[in-house]
């Protein structure tokens, strides 16, 4: 043991020490000038981060590789799979938690924050996964559960022993109100994301605690001047152990009316109240989401980021209601957030031009400059078809050009874009079909109107060979392989130059070493259009990019004039147009196919 501590201590100190400039990606493709090598490169004390304009990946652990046979994905793993990370073009890769967990939520509560659950491995392999990491030119960003944790953290153990005991004051607890008949009710009628009542009774000790997740996952009291500092410490220690940020969970949630009032129930259009998918009435949650002191947590963490003289990335898990409030998460003075998520334009969830036009506009006009993060997808809601089957769409090939259009959405647009392991190569979310195969907690309890998150867990399809590449042969792995992993893997893939993957993996490139993809300002054009988007991106030295993607099942022309953008010039060469789509095109007419996209270079 003396001697595996001594070598992470060693591999942990050569990490540290490693340039802050490694985390930039060095794209595979033999066209990348040295120029944006440079440019990709920028990541020292009074230099662009290294984050902007990134490609971050996120990984479900337990789905990506497994290294042991256990049927579950590790950390050896995921190391095994940077190469095929690196090959993509990715910049960072956001690993949802890994710490020791009683699983509830698959790690999202936690029991030790310093640790590595032995599910996925050791400390010693994080370092190791680390230092990997950063020979590819890739960080690694831990998930950060601020908001609370599980209810077998010594923490809460301690908290729940007794009403004096130095940690009650840790978490949120309060006594409950005399219902009908003397009956002991909960203190309000918070509700549980994941349905019933938010506080749960403690009989030990007479009084209810808050949970504004399951029961299992108590709420930490953000009042409280310890509970901060013992999680800035937490924020410390990773940030040592060389990760190049956070991805802050449920991050609005810190803070609860102090009053205890009751929250007002969500009305439907006609005026009646919305019935969740648990049965209950859908309640207006401003009373325990996005308080206005989780501004200050936010600049104390940046503050501690920020001491280590190094770029360390804060991501916020920011489900806001308007691009108001979404800048306020950057900070008066940017020092919040780097990266709020922006689920304004990914989570549209229909193919609609107006919608994407003036959402992706907002993003770009109305941030004061600050780089949006753009996400469609996520380890909690169903994966991109979703744009698919709202627009009705049946026919295999043009499904797919759904996936692509939404890939040059989210790739060529002035922002850092988040992936969703599995969506490079077109995995679709896989309903279970039976309550007996659901392991997700909010599947088993909303059954079957809520079917769980399962779906879009399932394991990554590397391969057509036993169990898709995951795990060894004949091991039963966490969920089932999807039947679709026999043509849709990432070995199928590459060999054709016509497939999703390659077609990701291209517009990462461009992403990274465009001049107008990369740097240049992002204008709405035929912005009375309501079948095609479409965008240019341009740089003050004339570089011109014109984007377009088609949203209709139907063929579309599209013409340009860029004049009054300062842009010369009538012709476009094609860097990117969907499979079988024309590939010659002009300003005055480019052809676009069912759902096809072009992306073409004004000449």
């Amino acid at each position: 043991m003396r001697k595996r501590l001594c070598w992470a201590v060693c591999v942990l100190a050569a990490v540290c020490m490693a340039s802050p400039a490694v985390w930039a990606v060095k794209p595979a493709s033999p066209q990348v000038s040295q120029k944006a090598k440079t440019n990709m490169m920028r990541d020292g004390a009074g230099q662009e981060p290294w984050w902007k304009n990134a490609v971050i990946y996120e990984v479900y652990p337990r789905s990506f590789q497994d290294s042991n046979g256990d049927g579950i994905g590790d950390l050896n793993g995921i190391r095994s799979r940077l190469g095929y990370l690196h090959w993509l073009g990715v910049n960072a890769i956001w690993l949802t938690p890994i710490y020791p967990s009683p699983q509830v939520d698959f790690g999202y509560d936690i029991s030790n924050y310093n640790n590595i659950d032995s599910q996925y491995g050791t400390l010693a392999d994080f370092s190791q996964l680390v230092s990997a990491a950063r020979k590819q030119h890739i960080g690694v960003l831990m998930d950060l559960v601020l908001n609370h944790t599980s209810n077998q953290h010594p923490w809460f153990l301690e908290s729940e022993s007794s009403r004096t005991n130095p940690k009650r004051d840790w978490y949120v607890w309060r006594n409950g109100r005399k219902g009908p008949n003397g009956k002991l009710l909960p203190p309000n009628n918070w509700q549980s994301v994941f349905g019933g009542s938010s506080w749960q009774y403690d009989k030990t000790t007479g009084q209810f605690y808050y949970h504004k997740f399951y029961i299992q996952q108590p709420d930490l009291n953000w009042n409280n001047p310890q509970v901060r500092h013992a999680m800035y410490n937490v924020e410390r220690f990773w940030i040592r152990r060389g990760v190049a940020g956070f991805r802050l969970d449920a991050i609005t949630t810190l803070f609860e009316d102090p009053k205890l009032r009751n929250e007002k129930p969500m009305l439907g259009k006609d005026g009646k109240p919305i019935i969740n998918a648990f049965g209950q009435v859908q309640l207006n949650d401003s009373l325990t989401n996005n308080l206005p002191q989780v501004h200050g947590v936010l600049r104390q963490l940046r503050q501690v980021a920020d001491s280590y003289h190094r770029h360390i990335l804060l991501i916020g898990e920011t489900y806001l209601s308007s691009v108001n409030e979404l800048r306020k998460m950057y900070g008066l003075h940017n020092d919040e957030l780097q990266l709020p998520m922006d689920m304004q334009v990914g989570f549209i969830n229909k193919l609609d031009v107006a919608d994407f036009r003036a959402r992706i506009n907002e993003a770009e006009t109305e941030l004061h400059g600050d780089e949006p993060l753009f996400v469609f997808d996520n380890h909690d809601n169903y994966r991109w078809e979703r744009y698919a089957n709202a627009a009705g769409v049946k026919n295999p090939a043009e499904r797919e050009n759904v996936a692509r259009l939404l890939a040059t959405i989210v790739l060529a647009s002035r922002d850092t874009a988040l992936l969703y392991y599995g969506d490079e190569i077109g995995m679709v979310t896989t309903v279970p079909t039976k309550k007996s195969e659901v392991r997700d907690p909010v599947g088993i309890r909303g059954w079957p109107e809520n079917k769980g998150r399962d779906g879009e867990r399932t394991p990554m399809q590397w391969n057509s060979g036993p169990n898709a590449g995951f795990s060894s042969a004949g091991v039963k792995t966490w969920l089932p392989i999807p039947p679709s992993y026999k043509t849709v893997n990432v070995a199928v893939e590459k060999k054709d130059p016509n497939s999703l993957l390659n077609w990701y993996r291209e517009m990462i490139a461009l992403k990274h070493t465009n001049a107008a993809l990369h740097d240049g300002q992002e204008i709405m054009l035929n912005t009375s259009d309501e079948h095609v988007l479409s965008w240019l991106r341009k740089t003050p030295e004339g570089k011109a990019v014109v984007v377009a993607c088609n949203f209709t099942g139907q063929p579309e022309t599209e013409s340009f004039d860029l004049t009054s953008q300062g842009v010369k010039g009538t012709g476009l060469k094609t860097l990117m147009a969907t499979p079988g789509q024309a590939q010659s095109q002009s300003l005055g007419a480019v052809h676009l196919a069912p759902y096809g996209v072009f992306v073409g270079e004004v000449k």
